[in-house]
């Protein structure tokens, strides 16, 4: 957290932190301490899908193992399990995200993050400084940690 920047209630988690959250990298001990923060985590059912993605490139890439890398993704359907974060459908906001991703000549999945954040009132943590500079232009509070 940057000066004193307020904490927010509630953030969406975008696959970049989440997949910090469960495998040392860059920006890794930043994710942790948001998680530490009294803040209520939600994300689109997308999260998952792209959170394994990247743990199966670091597979790919030879940095982790099998092993560790499904035991990093049952670590963040345990925190769903758990009430740490929750899965929001994307039915009620899919096309908000689709006219931002047109709008913005952004990704369409990182639109998805950003139009759960704006449908809530919520921050974005994310590792992607794109996406956090297009939800600060459109005033949603980013969350930032360092990526490689």
């Amino acid at each position: 957290m940057r000066r004193a920047e307020k904490v927010p209630a509630l953030a969406v988690l975008d696959a970049s932190v989440a997949v910090r959250w469960v495998v040392p990298e860059v920006g890794s001990d930043e994710a942790a301490e948001l998680l530490l923060r009294p803040i209520a985590w939600i994300a689109p059912r997308l999260m998952l899908t792209e959170a394994a993605s990247a743990l199966r490139r670091k597979v790919a890439a030879g940095e982790l193992t099998t092993a560790i890398s499904s035991q990093a993704l049952d670590t963040l359907v345990q925190a769903i399990a758990d009430g740490i974060l929750r899965l929001v459908d994307d039915e009620a906001f899919v096309s908000s995200a689709l006219m931002l991703a047109i709008t913005h000549d952004h990704r369409m999945p990182d639109c998805l993050y950003l139009a759960l954040a704006e449908r809530h009132g919520a921050a974005i943590a994310t590792a992607d400084r794109r996406l956090a500079g297009l939800a600060r232009q459109r005033g949603v509070t980013a969350l930032t940690v360092p990526s490689a």
